[in-house]
C-alpha cells in the first residue's frame, strides 16, 4: 500500500505518466505528510464561550439555503443579521422570510466577492455556508480568519489541501467549523448510537452508509436547478464517491472516528458511466446548450469503496445518483451482539437470526432515544427538513454555541469524512490501490473525549 509521499516519491522513477500525477494532484494528494500543519490548539471537545445570542450570516440563497432560512428562523436566540447570494433575485425573497421587529438583515448580492464584507461585520459570531462545493472551504476559511464560527453544508472541501487549510485555521483562530452533516440527526442514526454507547451492539465490527439516490440525475441535468450546472460539472470531472458524507458521518460518529479510533486507509472502485453520458448525448440532439457535456467523461455509476480502520473496523460506501432505484442511504451497523439496517425501510434491528418485532422495536426507542430527541423530536418533525433532521441539527448547532458545549462534530470530522470523495478519486484513478487516510488529529484521536449527546458539557480538551 502507497501512502501519499511514497507515491509522489516514487513517480519519476516508475513511469507513471504525467496525466496520471496531475489526476493525483488535482484529488489533493499534493499536500504531503511533510507539509502537514504542526497541532497547536486542540478542537476535539473545545467549548467556545457562550454567546446568548447566535448572530448568524448567511451565504447562498438556493435550494438549500432557502430552506436553511425557514428553519433557522423558528430557533430561539437566534438572530439574522446578513443574507447573501451573487444573484439578488434569490436574496429578496428570503428577506421577506425574516420579519424580526428591528429591522431586516443587510442583503450581500451583485457580485461573486460579496460575501467577503459580510464576514467582515463586527456584528455576527456565526458564517452559515450554502454554496456551491467549490467555495466552501475557501469561505470558512476566511470566515473564521475574520474572528467567526463556521457551519458548512456537504462536502467541507473538495482536496485534502483545503481539508488541512481548514484544520490549520480553525486551531489557530478557535472557531469552531462545523460540516452540516444532517444525517448524523437522523431519529434512527441517533437511536443506535445511543444503543452503541450503551453496549447493546456489542463491539462494532462493521458499518455500511451510501448516497443512492436516482432524482439527482434529473436535478444535475436541469438547467434552472444548479446554477450554472455546478453538479453535473463536478460528475463530468471528478471519478469517485463525490458524496460520502451523508453514511459515512454517522458510522464514524458510532465507531468514535477521531474520539478512540481513526479512519486508516481506504481502497475505491467504480463502475463505468452507463447513463449520464447516454442522457447528455441525448439532451444534445435536441438542445445545443448540452454539446459540450455529451463529450464530458462522467464518473461510473456506482462506486463502491472500504475503509479500514486502525482498531480493526471496517467500513463500506457506496454512492450511485444515475442508476434507477429507490432511494437509499443505508445504515448498517454489525456489532458482535446484534445488528442494525435502515434502507429500505423500516427500520430493523436484530439480537439473532430474525428481526425483531414492531413491539420490541418500539420498546427499544423508547428505552434508548437520546435526551436531544426526546426533548426536540416534536418541533424538528413540525419545522421540518428531511423529516426533521435537518432543523434538528441546526438547533443542535445554536443550542450548543448559546450554552458552551463541544459541538457534535468538528473540523476533524469536517476534514476527515470530506477528504474520502479525493482519496476515492486517486484509488478509482490507480486500479483501486489502497491509500493512507490522512490524521487530521494528528494523534490526539487516541486521547479526544468521545461524543456526547446528554446535552450536559464534556470535558475540555487540552492544547
Amino acid at each position: 500500500m502507497q501512502t501519499r509521499r511514497e507515491f509522489l516519491g516514487n513517480a519519476p522513477l516508475t513511469g507513471m505518466s504525467l496525466a496520471a500525477l496531475n489526476l493525483f494532484k488535482a484529488a489533493g494528494a499534493s499536500t504531503l505528510a511533510s507539509a502537514e500543519p504542526a497541532a497547536t490548539f486542540n478542537m476535539s471537545g473545545y467549548a467556545a464561550p457562550v454567546l446568548s445570542k447566535v448572530r448568524i450570516g448567511l451565504i447562498g440563497i438556493g435550494n438549500r439555503g432557502t430552506m436553511a432560512v425557514h428553519r433557522l428562523r423558528a430557533i430561539a436566540g437566534l438572530e439574522f443579521k446578513a443574507l447573501g447570494d451573487v444573484r439578488k433575485e434569490r436574496v429578496e425573497p428570503a428577506l421577506k422570510q425574516l420579519d424580526q421587529g428591528g429591522g431586516q438583515p443587510a442583503a450581500y448580492t451583485g457580485s461573486e466577492e460579496a460575501w467577503k464584507a459580510m464576514c467582515e461585520r463586527d456584528d455576527i459570531d456565526l458564517i452559515y455556508i450554502c454554496t456551491p462545493w467549490r467555495w466552501h472551504a475557501a469561505m470558512a476559511v476566511y470566515a473564521m480568519e475574520q474572528g467567526k464560527h463556521v457551519a458548512v453544508e456537504v462536502p467541507a472541501a473538495v482536496t485534502l489541501e483545503e481539508c488541512w487549510r481548514l484544520v490549520e485555521t480553525s486551531e489557530r483562530t478557535r472557531k469552531h467549523c462545523q460540516m452540516l452533516e444532517n444525517c448524523c440527526y437522523d431519529f434512527f442514526e441517533l437511536l443506535t448510537l445511543n444503543m452503541a454507547r450503551q453496549g447493546f451492539f456489542g463491539e462494532i465490527i462493521h458499518g455500511e452508509g451510501a448516497y443512492i439516490h436516482h432524482h439527482v440525475l434529473d436535478e444535475e441535468f436541469d438547467r434552472s436547478y444548479y446554477t450554472d450546472m455546478w453538479r453535473l460539472k463536478e460528475n463530468a470531472k471528478r471519478n469517485g464517491n463525490l458524496y460520502p458524507t451523508h453514511g459515512l458521518g454517522p458510522i464514524c460518529q458510532i465507531m468514535n472516528i477521531n474520539r478512540g479510533d481513526r479512519l486508516d486507509y481506504l481502497a475505491s472502485v467504480s463502475s463505468d458511466d452507463f447513463t449520464m453520458g447516454r442522457m447528455a448525448e441525448a439532451l444534445a440532439a435536441k438542445d445545443p446548450f448540452f454539446q459540450s457535456y455529451a463529450k464530458a467523461d462522467f464518473r461510473g455509476n456506482i462506486n463502491t469503496s472500504i475503509i479500514r480502520t486502525l482498531r480493526g473496523k471496517t467500513i463500506l460506501l457506496q454512492h450511485d445518483v444515475s442508476s434507477p432505484g429507490p432511494y437509499s442511504r443505508i445504515h448498517h451497523l454489525t456489532g458482535s451482539k446484534a445488528v442494525a439496517i435502515k434502507w429500505p425501510l423500516p427500520a430493523r434491528i436484530a439480537v439473532g437470526d430474525n428481526w425483531a418485532s414492531e413491539v420490541q422495536m418500539k420498546q427499544w426507542e423508547n428505552q434508548y432515544m437520546p435526551d436531544l430527541v426526546r426533548a426536540m423530536g416534536k418541533t424538528a418533525r413540525e419545522v421540518g427538513g428531511h423529516g426533521g433532521m435537518d432543523f434538528l441539527m441546526d438547533w443542535r448547532l445554536i443550542d450548543c454555541l448559546r450554552h458552551g458545549l463541544p459541538l457534535d462534530h468538528d473540523v476533524y470530522d469536517a476534514a476527515g469524512w470530506s477528504a474520502i470523495a479525493p482519496l476515492t478519486e486517486w484509488s478509482v484513478a490507480n486500479r483501486s490501490k489502497p491509500i493512507d487516510v490522512p490524521d487530521f488529529t494528528r494523534g490526539r484521536w487516541r486521547t479526544n473525549p468521545r461524543l456526547n449527546l446528554s446535552m450536559k458539557a464534556a470535558p475540555v480538551a487540552s492544547a
